[in-house]
């Protein structure tokens, strides 16, 4: 399979006041997060225990660090609409890795829950999951890679 090679973009920090006004693709904010959400997205998906999605694995470890919750909760958690939630759910329980309870507060709902199968991949993906963070982050210093985060946190 043959790879394709890009050039590293260089963003410009101050525009040429000649070329105000003139809008480079490979200078905007968007394309340039693409390019990297990408290549995280390719070391996720090669590195990645189990074939799990990285909305699947979303799910598992949010579920891991709440606990038994809704369905709908648990898609608001990781930012997905109540259609994708369901389907990354309905997919997760057809594996084995979660199941739905009585939800304990409210007993017209049922809760997603994790299964031990689901708490064992789900510990060991967590582990994986941080050797992917830290393979895409590695061009990074240590000090870009903490701005990174917190800017991203601050645009999202």
């Amino acid at each position: 399979m043959k790879t394709l090679q890009r050039e590293k973009l260089k963003v410009i920090a101050e525009a040429d006041p000649s070329e105000q006004g003139r809008y480079v693709l490979d200078e905007q904010a968007g394309f340039l997060m693409r390019i990297a959400m990408q290549r995280h997205t390719s070391i996720f998906t090669s590195r990645m225990i189990e074939g799990l999605t990285q909305t699947q694995f979303a799910a598992l470890a949010k579920l891991y660090e709440v606990g038994p919750c809704s369905q709908n909760h648990l898609g608001r958690l990781i930012y997905l609409d109540a259609a994708t939630i369901k389907g990354v759910v309905d997919r997760l329980h057809l594996r084995g890795f979660v199941t739905a309870l009585n939800d304990p507060k409210d007993r017209r709902r049922r809760a997603v829950t994790l299964t031990e199968r689901g708490r064992q991949v789900t510990e060991a993906a967590m582990l994986v999951a941080a050797e992917i963070t830290a393979t895409t982050l590695a061009p990074l210093t240590t000090d870009e890679q903490r701005s990174i985060a917190k800017l991203l946190r601050k645009l999202g």
